[in-house]
């Protein structure tokens, strides 16, 4: 992905796993939605499945991959912002929740790497 910044970096990222999700058939909801608690990179649709994803990128996994960077404070951030979407937004209240990561690695050929059900609430606690 070359020297850039690194928001650039991480709007480049987060819009190859949309992109990638969306050639799988998730139907996007929103992106990037922010609350007082944390923001949640990507909000969609699998099914009847509301999944919450954490896009996560490295130039290089030699030190750590990306997907192991979701931690569980990390973890207990997007909990807490998933049920903030809930609460703000009915109509999404009776469908199963999941958790996924999407990790981006690599700068000229990136690869992604979709991990569904990466965590789950109960994980995330103290």
């Amino acid at each position: 992905m070359g020297r850039l910044a690194t928001a650039t970096v991480g709007l480049r990222a987060e819009r190859l796993a949309l992109d990638y999700l969306l050639a799988r058939g998730l139907v996007a909801i929103t992106r990037n939605f922010r609350c007082r608690g944390g923001e949640i990179d990507l909000i969609m649709l699998d099914g009847d499945c509301l999944v919450f994803i954490e896009v996560r990128y490295r130039a290089t996994a030699v030190f750590s991959p990306a997907s192991h960077t979701v931690d569980r404070h990390k973890q207990r951030k997007i909990v807490r912002s998933a049920a903030m979407f809930n609460a703000r937004n009915h109509r999404y209240a009776m469908h199963t929740m999941r958790f996924d990561v999407v990790a981006v690695e690599g700068e000229e050929k990136p690869t992604i790497d979709w991990i569904t059900d990466a965590f789950r609430p109960k994980d995330s606690t103290c």
